[in-house]
C-alpha cells in the first residue's frame, strides 16, 4: 500500500479507492498534510486492472446471449478489478 513520501505514514484503502474515482483526486497525508497525485503508470494500471478486463469480456469473450446478463458481468469485472487497485496504484508528492 502507498505511503507518504514525506513522513513515511499509510494511505488507508478507502482513501486511494475514493481518489481515483473522483477524477484522481490527489490524496492528502492525514500526518503531515502533504499532497500526493497518482502517478501517469499508475492512471495506465487503474485501466489495465479495471477497464480493460471488462472490455476484453465484452467484446470477445462473452459467453451469454443476453445483453444485459453480459453488461452485468462485465460491470462485476470492473468492481472487482477496482478493488485491487489500491494495493498496486502509485502516487508521488506534488510539487
Amino acid at each position: 500500500m502507498q505511503k507518504c513520501e514525506n513522513c513515511n505514514a499509510q494511505f488507508s484503502w478507502s482513501k486511494i479507492y475514493k481518489s481515483f474515482w473522483w477524477m484522481y483526486k490527489p490524496v492528502e497525508c492525514e500526518s503531515c498534510g502533504v499532497r500526493h497525485e497518482i502517478t501517469i503508470f499508475g492512471r495506465f494500471t487503474f485501466v489495465i486492472l479495471t477497464i480493460l478486463p471488462m472490455l476484453i469480456f465484452m467484446y470477445f469473450l462473452t459467453p451469454f446471449n443476453n445483453v444485459f446478463v453480459t453488461i452485468g458481468a462485465g460491470s462485476l469485472i470492473l468492481i472487482v478489478g477496482s478493488f485491487f487497485t489500491p494495493f498496486v496504484i502509485q502516487y508521488e508528492k506534488a510539487s
